[in-house]
């Protein structure tokens, strides 16, 4: 009886060592990541198959936050759609014009929307500070008081009092291609949960130009649009100033460079100021 049992058993071994050596000799490497780790038994009509598969190293399933480089990144505040208003303000800084009243502009009508459309932030090897730049357009607009009209002459940028009509809109309108260069700081690498605070300067070139104005003549109202350069500086340079938290925020940017060409008129700086939404 025990010659039986050690005769079944040994059939047994061998069975499954032949099953072992057929399987793997027809089985697909491609079923698995590695041949020598791969086992298949078979038990009559039931077959088993082990494997033991090692982690690849460069697979893209590995969780986000066990790549040191995923942590270390955070997104900029930039992006988005910047809402304000424009205050021209003189070489001292201030928005005194007592020899020139027509730059005295009306801040509550001279709107300025900045669409950023891209953004770029280069961490300095940590999440909570990196430099931001990108691209974006911004479309700005100077609202005159008391029915002044600009007028620009090769020599000279001025205003002369229209005493004829009454205006109901009278703006200067620019739009700039805008590339900012901020050096920016989080308190988080998670974007919906940090305050920032970016500081550096906005460069700009000038797209277009045009006066707009809308009124009342002899009882018809009227609407008039001219197309110019108007003596306007082809670049500015704004040192820039965003703070906030998550998408929102409010910004400031200071004109580095005078509205006008030199020389043309007194030097006017204008001062954006408003509220930001990020994308």
């Amino acid at each position: 009886m025990k010659a039986l049992y050690a005769l079944i058993a040994l059939f047994f071994l061998g069975y499954v060592s032949y099953a072992q050596e057929e399987t793997e000799e027809v089985l697909d490497p491609t079923e698995t990541e590695n041949e020598s780790d791969t086992m298949k038994m078979k038990f009559g009509k039931t077959q088993v198959l082990v494997i033991n598969k090692t982690p690849d190293p460069d697979s893209s399933d590995t969780d986000d936050e066990d790549e040191p480089g995923k942590k270390r990144k955070s997104e900029a505040h930039w992006a988005g759609l910047d809402v304000g208003f424009t205050l021209l303000m003189d070489q001292n800084r201030e928005n005194s014009f007592s020899d020139n009243p027509y730059w005295k502009n009306d801040a509550a009508k001279s709107q300025v929307w900045n669409l950023n459309l891209l953004e770029k932030k280069f961490n300095f090897g940590t999440p909570y500070v990196g430099l931001t730049t990108g691209l974006g357009f911004s479309f700005a607009s100077v609202a005159f008081r008391d029915n002044f009209l600009i007028e620009s002459t090769s020599d000279s940028v001025y205003a002369v009092m229209d005493t004829a009509n009454v205006y109901s809109k009278n703006k200067l309108k620019a739009s700039y291609l805008t590339i900012p260069l901020l050096l920016e700081f989080n308190t988080s690498a998670d974007k919906d949960k940090s305050f920032y605070l970016a500081a550096g300067v906005v460069g700009g070139v000038r797209l277009t130009s045009k006066t707009k104005r809308q009124g009342e003549f002899d009882g018809k109202e009227f609407k008039e649009k001219v197309k110019g350069p108007f003596s306007l500086n082809p670049f500015k340079v704004d040192a820039a100033v965003r703070l906030g938290y998550a998408n929102w925020g409010v910004f400031a940017n200071y004109s580095l460079l005078p509205l006008f060409d030199k020389g043309k008129t007194v030097d006017l700086y204008p001062l954006t100021f408003g509220l930001s939404l990020n994308f």
